[in-house]
């Protein structure tokens, strides 16, 4: 019993984590289109907080707000008891919602206090709100009191109270003078939490008859005050003169007294401890008040641990200590020290902190499918430990039907098989002392095929190297499972370079050109199949190929940056500058072009860092170079060059393994050297290879080195500054030092066998300075893991491998290299698992099953074959499967075999791409890393029919004046047994509109059909496809057109060979010349004017007089009752409607194209340029009903 329980725990919790995407998916905005017709218990989505405090003076607005499918109604509850809504006039419930407005005008807002629940239901469940209490702000009068006067000596405590009325919520305490001026505060007086004003010592200056206490009520923003105070604070003197006068005293009555000063004591809390307890997530607040003379000063510190100093802060003098966000390690004992100079107090808080309840993991929706099982927890947790109830529905769990299914345990409800209807919303309610959580989670039995939400065809592109994540969202119930498909053939599984993460989307790792192509994500579940097509992209990155140089440029003179960059031609780039990571200035000496920038004449202002930045949508490179501009003078130029080679090398502090060397830098050459590169050669093992070994600052002359044993070092050094590497120094003097055993071992072990009976052990040899002495050799380990035997071990010299023979077939080994030399063993090694080789696999894949899932696939299943008979590393298995035969055909025509792969311990695998009604052959092999095992027997199944491909060929002959014959040729790929065929055909007419469709079947045994009754002269349109009982095939098209009746051709009769035809056109060409014979004679009548020469020089046949917008001059404009002759201009048009803009004159300079622009001087000479405007289009100004030109009519026939 108990292994079945903690089973069903541990199913129930990966169904919760199985869960979670699909329940979060609910929760978040989905597609509308995907939200439609799924239906969905209530939700309960705004309401009023658990304490609702009002004011009297407004209405009451109770929130509550849900969603579900069906839209739920809404109901309350009034202190236990159904609230009829109703029946009540004040109370109004907002349409589709449930928030209730309460007009208390009129009324008295405490006959609507008490305690109210929202409840929402539809036909799938019922969700409750808190119980929300409500309750009116309160601010009641202080009560009447008369105060006498206190009478204190000068350097005592004193307590002025408070104690204002309690109200709700409680007010705010100040206390203020007369004049509603703050009473001001320090270490020595200071207000309390309770609002009492604490004096620590009194002082004269604190004498005044208006210390007055208010109270700040929030909610109805009302202030009270206190009656006013009156503190009269006496010297000693006066007190001695006052009680002598009263009671006929002679002498001084407190002549002996102290000054007053005294050691610090505390005035609240009060006693040496006291208690306080705290909330967690709550506000702590300590508080210490001391009095003494002189003032104390307050510290805290806690016993049993630090302050929390980020969530603590000191107010009130450091008399209160507040603590924000309280926790459960704030718990202890805190201590408020009070000192001054004669002393301190302590006071010792002890603090015990509880809690309400709080959430640690709160129930969330699930969405089941019927016969799952899903899991609610109501995980909370409370000082004291929180009581958990559970309802559904509203109603008690124990008090609700007994449902089978359902088994609760504390703060866990296990579902099982559910099933469909039984969705409902349950309440987990966790309570304690100090408060409570109620929590509503729906569960949502749903049977929904899958749907996938990512977007189709969506285009992925990213740079190579980098990671590309293609989406497949999906929704469903199951939970669908998601697969991916590249190319619609590979199938892709979750390993690298790809991960297939929990919500389907597919990450590769490190995107390559051979990635991008087509992605098909498929995601299925019982009810059904969805597919989705992505595509990837993968980008050349961009690179800066020719980097901007460091320049030294004199001034006035040219600077030129070049920056050539390489990105992918599918990618646009942008190139830009920068100066000093900031714009480019304003100037046109900088010249920016498509590689390069350009500087004319610089000056000392352009001298910075200049960094140019290539840009495209998915990628960008960056290079930056200085510009340094120098004075321009005659003097010769700083001249820059490589520092010259350091010298005199020496080794000092010399050891076993280290060494000290000293050098002195050589000349910098005005450019300080950056570093020091100090490099080694080893003359035993690599005479004349020098090796870095370290880089020093280029502020330091000595560097500590770490040297191996047996070497003759040799050692030089180079410095680098800004322009480059010296020349090397002078090689040091040689210094050796001794053998000793290796430091390392062999990396790169490996244990991989290359035949079916060994085992070969391969090594990363050691370079002769690691081997650290002579007579190197290397000592090989082998032995079988998980085997009780004793290490085989072979020693071997100037070799990287071992080969183990008569190994075992395919069985593990540990292995492990030891580097041993004439000085002793290496470093014990670690030893590495290897695999002796393999051999191919003995045995076939059984109990294969093929289930055809529809005319192009078919799932194929197979049991795995043995570890044992695999004898090797399983790659996978292999599904070759080929079409014998067409249904339709009873002889065999076998086409190529297809190969499938699948990788991994499969058992299933998707054969795609098949063709419908035909027999396929297929077997399964397994595969390792030699080879392919034997197939398993061959195995037969069928596919169903499916659409037919289109007809073979449609033909179209015969044609006749009303009629027609086609003829057909059967699909290639019948796909199924033909039901027949289907013919579309409508006329076409000359503006390719299309007339209405007629329709004809056909049986399949037919290929030939004669339509009649067509119209003559008409083309058609015909559109013919084949069907199976799957449904129709593609369609193919044709277009043939009728032949004309020959009565109409022998009634068309050519015009251009009538002779009344060619009388009229003779007659109109006449017509045109003598008008064009009389516009050249009033042409010519132009000459008489002045402006004639003008006019000669402007042959432009187009030329006509100018217009405003509106085609006037000036003010002037044509009259179309204007009937008088018109003097056009030579060579040009008069305009297309027919009318000559002019003035009063008959020869007004108008019509010679000067318009209103021309001037006259005082002598009557013309001025203005002589002008004019293009005839526009022909087509334009068409309005006007007079007759057109000439000119135009001509056009109009040409």
């Amino acid at each position: 019993m108990d292994r079945k329980w903690k089973w069903v725990l541990s199913s129930g919790a990966l169904l919760v984590i199985f869960l979670g995407r699909m329940t979060t998916a609910l929760e978040v905005p989905l597609d509308p289109k995907v939200l439609e017709g799924l239906p969905q218990p209530p939700t309960i989505t705004h309401q009023s907080p658990k304490d609702f405090i009002i004011d009297p003076r407004e209405n009451i607005l109770i929130y509550c707000e849900a969603k579900g499918k069906p839209h739920p109604s809404f109901s309350w509850t009034r202190n236990g008891t159904h609230f009829d809504v109703e029946k009540d006039s004040k109370v109004l419930m907002k349409p589709s919602s449930g928030t209730l407005v309460i007009d208390i005008s009129g009324e008295k807002a405490e006959a609507y206090e008490g305690i109210y629940q929202c409840t929402a239901r539809n036909e799938h469940g019922t969700a409750v709100s808190n119980n929300i209490i409500i309750r009116q702000s309160r601010s009641p009068l202080w009560s009447k009191e008369r105060k006498e006067a206190i009478m204190v000596q000068v350097g005592v405590s004193l307590v002025l109270q408070c104690r204002p009325p309690a109200g709700l919520p409680p007010p705010i305490i100040f206390w203020m003078d007369n004049n509603f001026q703050r009473l001001p505060q320090n270490t020595r007086v200071s207000q309390a939490l309770n609002g009492d004003l604490y004096f620590s010592n009194v002082l004269l200056d604190d004498t005044r008859n208006d210390y007055i206490c208010y109270a700040r009520f929030p909610h109805t923003q009302t202030i009270q005050q206190k009656q006013p105070i009156t503190v009269k604070v006496l010297d000693m003197d006066a007190i001695n003169e006052t009680v002598a006068a009263m009671y006929n005293y002679t002498n001084n009555l407190f002549v002996d007294s102290p000054s007053g000063e005294r050691r610090p004591s505390f005035m609240a809390p009060l006693g040496r401890s006291s208690t306080q307890m705290a909330l967690r997530g709550g506000v702590l607040e300590l508080e210490c008040i001391a009095e003494g003379l002189p003032t104390p000063e307050v510290s805290w510190y806690k016993e049993s641990g630090d302050l929390p100093s980020s969530r603590m802060s000191f107010h009130n003098f450091q008399k209160t200590l507040k603590i924000a966000d309280v926790m459960e390690a704030d718990a202890g004992d805190y201590r408020c020290t009070a000192k001054n100079s004669l002393g301190s107090a302590h006071h010792t808080i002890k603090v015990n902190v509880k809690a309400a309840p709080f959430w640690i993991s709160a129930p969330r929706n699930l969405i089941l499918a019927p016969k799952e099982t899903g899991i609610l927890t109501c995980m909370v947790s409370g000082d004291p430990k929180p009581q958990i109830a559970w309802s559904v529905n509203g109603v008690p769990v124990e008090d609700s039907p007994k449902d089978m299914s359902r088994k609760v345990e504390d703060d866990t409800v296990i579902l099982s098989d559910v099933q469909t209807g039984s969705s409902a919303v349950y309440q987990c309610n966790a309570s304690n002392e100090f408060g409570y959580l109620l929590a509503n989670a729906f569960v949502n039995v749903l049977a929904e095929a899958p749907r996938v939400l990512t977007p189709p065809n969506n285009v992925y592109q990213v740079i190579t190297n980098n990671p590309a994540f293609l989406d497949c969202a999906s929704f469903g119930s199951p939970i669908p499972t998601i697969t991916w498909f590249k190319d619609s053939q590979t199938s892709i599984l979750n390993k690298d370079p790809y991960v297939i993460h929990n919500n389907g989307t597919l990450e590769i790792n490190v995107a390559q050109s051979l990635n991008s192509g087509k992605y098909t994500c498929i995601a299925s579940n019982n009810l059904g199949t969805k597919e989705n097509h992505v595509y990837l992209e993968v980008k050349e990155p961009t690179r800066i190929l020719a980097q901007p140089e460091y320049m030294v440029v004199q001034r006035n003179r040219k600077a030129v940056f070049e920056c050539k960059v390489k990105h992918d031609p599918t990618l646009i780039p942008t190139m830009n500058w920068l100066k000093d990571n900031g714009e480019l200035p304003d100037d046109e000496r900088f010249l920016v072009d498509t590689d390069s920038l350009t500087i004319n004449d610089v000056t000392e202002e352009d001298e910075g860092t200049y960094t140019c930045v290539m840009n495209t949508t998915l990628d960008q490179d960056s290079a930056s170079a200085m510009l340094t501009v120098v004075e321009a003078t005659p003097t010769p130029a700083i001249v820059y060059e490589e520092p010259d080679p350091p010298t005199d090398l020496e080794l000092t502090d010399q050891r076993e393994r280290s060494v000290q060397l000293t050098w002195i830098p050589g000349d910098e050459h005005n450019s300080p050297t950056q570093k020091f590169l100090v490099q080694y050669e080893d003359l035993l093992h690599q005479a004349g290879v020098w090796h870095n070994l370290t880089e020093e600052e280029g502020t330091k002359t000595t560097a500590h080195l770490d040297l191996s044993p047996y070497a003759y070092y040799s050692f030089r050094v180079l410095a680098l500054n800004h322009v480059g590497y010296s020349q090397p120094s002078q090689p040091s003097r040689q210094y050796r030092t001794n053998p000793a055993a290796p430091d390392v071992n062999p990396t790169d072990v490996q244990g991989v066998g290359t035949e079916h009976n060994n085992l070969v052990i391969s090594w990363k040899e050691l370079t002769g300075l690691q081997s650290n002495g002579p007579g190197l050799q290397y000592k090989v380990n082998w032995r079988q893991k998980d085997v009780e035997e004793d290490w085989s071990s072979e020693t071997v010299a100037n070799a990287s491998k071992y080969v183990v023979s008569g190994t075992p077939t395919f069985v593990p080994y540990e292995v492990k290299v030891q580097a041993v030399n004439e000085y002793g063993n290496g470093p014990a090694p670690e030893a590495v698992v290897g695999y002796s080789g393999e051999d191919v696999p003995m045995s076939a894949p059984e109990s294969v099953q093929v289930l055809v899932q529809n005319g192009t696939l078919a799932e194929v299943h197979w049991e795995p074959v043995l570890t044992s008979m695999v004898r090797g590393r399983l790659q996978g298995y292999k599904v070759s499967y080929w079409r014998e035969r067409s249904l339709h055909q009873a002889e065999a025509q076998q086409e190529e075999q297809q190969v499938l792969a699948f990788s991994g311990n499969r058992t299933d695998g998707r054969l795609p791409g098949l063709k419908p009604y035909s027999l396929y052959t297929l077997n399964i092999r397994v595969v390792n890393g030699k080879g392919e095992g034997p197939p398993s027997p061959n195995h037969n199944f069928e596919t169903p029919e499916g659409v037919p491909g289109p007809p073979s060929f449609l033909r179209i002959k015969n044609t006749n004046m009303d009629s027609l014959t086609l003829e057909w040729g059967p699909p290639q790929d019948n796909n199924g047994r033909l039901t027949g065929y289907t013919l579309k055909y409508q006329p076409v007419n000359n503006s390719n509109e299309l007339g209405p469709v007629e329709e004809m079947t056909f049986p399949a045994n037919e290929t030939t059909i004669t339509l009649a009754d067509l119209k003559y002269s008409t083309r058609y349109k015909f559109y013919f496809n084949a069907k199976t009982i799957k449904g129709s095939g593609p369609t193919i098209t044709e277009e043939a057109i009728t032949i004309m009746d020959e009565a109409m051709k022998s009634n068309q009769v050519d015009l251009a060979t009538q002779g009344w035809f060619i009388g009229l056109m003779c007659a109109i060409a006449l017509l045109i010349l003598v008008l064009l014979i009389i516009c050249f004679i009033k042409r010519n009548k132009g000459g008489k004017y002045p402006v004639k020469e003008k006019e000669d020089a402007h042959q432009d046949p187009e030329i006509q007089p100018m217009k405003d917008d509106d085609g006037t001059f000036g003010e002037y404009r044509s009259l179309e009752s204007d009937t008088e002759d018109h003097k056009p201009l030579k060579g040009s048009r008069t305009p297309s409607n027919g009318t000559v803009k002019r003035d009063d004159s008959d020869d007004s300079l108008v019509d010679y194209g000067e318009g209103g622009d021309g001037q006259f001087n005082e002598d009557g000479s013309f001025i203005g340029q002589y002008s004019g405007k293009k005839e526009k289009d022909t087509h334009e100004g068409n309005e006007s009903s007079e007759a057109p030109s000439p000119v135009n009519a001509m056009n109009s026939f040409v």
